[in-house]
């Protein structure tokens, strides 16, 4: 509205400017008239001034009814950039219902990122302990090649042969040492 205010507030400035010009050029017709170029331009300053006080109060109300009749947009109008609107009405409720959806599906569809993150370090860390199992398997089956080239048997058989030995063999060191803690002791007393 302040651009349509200027705009008229120019045009009655300049209106007033030529009216002064064409009082000016019709007194220099008449030399015996008496009026002076000053006295033209003090009643064209205080005819400015009356013009503006009531051209300010008009306005006001030109700009009301501007406002309720010319730059109003009725309900029933629909503009282009509000046929979304009419395509897809929804209410107060609904468009915060919708938001919800929206941040809850933004919140899952976070979840579901990290859980991808989360199993695609745990891959990799079973892609290492297959690794490291393949290397165990590698030694077991050189093992067995060497059981079965130098005693004939596989690693199996010889494993389950050895597991007594083994066994009594822990048992003889657990002994061993028993008996080697007993005699620091007795030592340490004397």
């Amino acid at each position: 509205m302040l651009r349509v205010y200027t705009v008229f507030q120019d045009y009655l400035f300049d209106m007033v400017l030529l009216v002064e010009t064409f009082i000016l050029k019709k007194l220099e017709g008449l030399p015996e008239c008496g009026i002076s170029p000053l006295h033209v331009r003090k009643s064209t300053e205080k005819f400015l001034l009356f013009l503006k006080e009531n051209f300010d109060e008009l306005f006001s109300k030109m700009e009301e009814m501007l406002l309720q009749l010319v730059l109003n947009i009725p309900k029933n109008v629909l503009l282009p950039e509000d046929k979304v609107h009419k395509q897809y009405p929804y209410s107060k409720e609904q468009f915060q219902a919708l938001q919800d959806e929206i941040h809850q599906l933004q919140e899952q569809y976070k979840a579901e990122v990290s859980a991808g993150q989360a199993l695609r370090a745990e891959l990799e860390e079973q892609e290492v302990v297959q690794a490291e199992l393949e290397k165990i398997l590698q030694c077991f089956v050189g093992l067995e090649n060497i059981c079965r080239e130098h005693w004939n048997c596989s690693f199996g058989e010889s494993f389950a042969f050895l597991t007594p030995s083994l066994k009594k063999l822990q048992d003889k060191l657990k002994d061993i040492e028993e008996k080697s803690k007993r005699l620091k002791t007795c030592e340490t007393e004397s």
